[in-house]
């Protein structure tokens, strides 16, 4: 039995050093132990990335200059923050400004909170249709809690009630403005740029169309973004890619406005790679949080490094729950990019000031005095 043991215990000793190996590819950081709760009473804030807190204090403005509600709320702290990062910007000395924190115990219980993008696309429309731009965008219909689904509109449930804001040249650019909630669209034909803002769905099930692809190996997992939807899109006919959309029976619908700023769930305007969004039972609306965000090479994958940031939470979204943000990376196809690469990694901090009533910011909400 000698000679077998000796060959073995090689292959044990190396099970147990790469059996246990874990995940780093998309910027997983095991930098501190085992977290308990979603919201982790911490003493120290240690983290010796590269920072960026240049944004932050004019996202900051916008909340305090159109929510005097927030404004009552988050002004000192924000106040605060500032003067923290004109002054040190050092995440040791937080508390010297009496600063408080809680760090997320991230998905896996070991800290690490998934970011991914979104962004406002700018589509093109016309306002006839015509036999290129014949893919109508629709306003809100009255039908409650009966509304047709995807299938059904694509069929023409709403033909002929005058919904029609406009009509697209393809299926997966306003599909791709329903993902994001709102966005910008040009009518080519008199030059004129509007702001669609979200108006409602139909009260249907959200189903990732992504997930959709990797499920029926069309796409590899690790190759999913935006831009691997749209080259499915483009390399596959018109029936093919709207049996695709329809196993997404949520649909949603859009409110023409004047261009104007780009508004989250809180009606505050957007900084890009300064807000997010995130879920308001644990973040109210305005809270800010010190982020290491992962920064990603052009093709989609971890440069290796990350960059620690001040973010406000802006904005929510149906699929972003507990340690999951979205952060938002402004107007336009270059956005849309970097943004449908983000699914990577990050450490997260929630801020409160103590004396103040966003102290003791490792309470949830609920249990945190107003």
């Amino acid at each position: 039995m000698l000679p077998v043991l000796k060959k073995t215990l090689p292959l044990i000793a190396s099970a147990l050093l790469f059996g246990c190996a874990q995940p780093t590819e998309r910027a997983q950081q095991y930098l501190d132990s085992e977290f308990p709760d979603t919201l982790n009473q911490v003493t120290a804030v240690e983290s010796n990335t590269p920072r960026d807190f240049t944004k932050f204090a004019n996202q900051a403005e916008q909340v305090v200059a159109n929510s005097p509600s927030m404004a009552e709320r988050y002004a000192p702290l924000y106040e605060k923050l500032n003067e923290w990062a004109l002054q040190s910007g050092d995440p040791s000395e937080l508390a010297n400004y009496g600063i408080e924190f809680a760090q997320l115990g991230g998905g896996d219980d070991k800290g690490n909170v998934l970011f991914t993008g979104y962004f406002s696309p700018v589509m093109e429309l016309r306002h006839e249709a015509d036999e290129t731009y014949k893919y109508p965008v629709y306003g809100l219909p009255e039908c409650d809690s009966d509304c047709p689904t995807r299938a059904q509109i694509y069929d023409g449930a709403l033909e002929g009630k005058g919904l029609e804001l406009g009509y697209a040249a393809n299926r997966i650019d306003p599909f791709i403005m329903e993902v994001q909630g709102s966005g910008f669209v040009h009518f080519d034909d008199d030059d004129t740029l509007e702001y669609f803002a979200y108006a409602g769905k139909n009260n249907r099930a959200y189903v990732s169309i992504g997930r959709v692809l990797i499920e029926q190996g069309e796409v590899p997992r690790e190759q999913m973004s935006l831009k691997a939807i749209k080259d499915w899109v483009l390399a596959n006919d018109e029936q093919t890619v709207r049996n695709l959309l329809e196993q997404n029976p949520s649909f949603v619908f859009f409110a023409p406005k004047d261009a104007a700023p780009v508004t989250g769930t809180a009606g505050i305007p957007l900084q890009a790679m300064a807000s997010v969004a995130g879920d308001r039972t644990i973040f109210p609306m305005g809270t800010p949080i010190l982020a290491e965000v992962p920064l990603l090479n052009a093709d989609g994958t971890w440069s290796g490094a990350h960059q620690l940031r001040l973010l406000i939470v802006l904005d929510t979204g149906g699929a972003v729950k507990e340690n999951h943000l979205d952060l938002y990376h402004g107007m336009g196809p270059r956005a849309g990019t970097e943004a449908g690469h983000y699914k990577h990694f990050g450490r997260v901090w929630k801020l409160g000031l103590e004396g103040s009533v966003t102290q003791t910011p490792w309470a949830m909400p609920a249990e945190n005095s107003e």
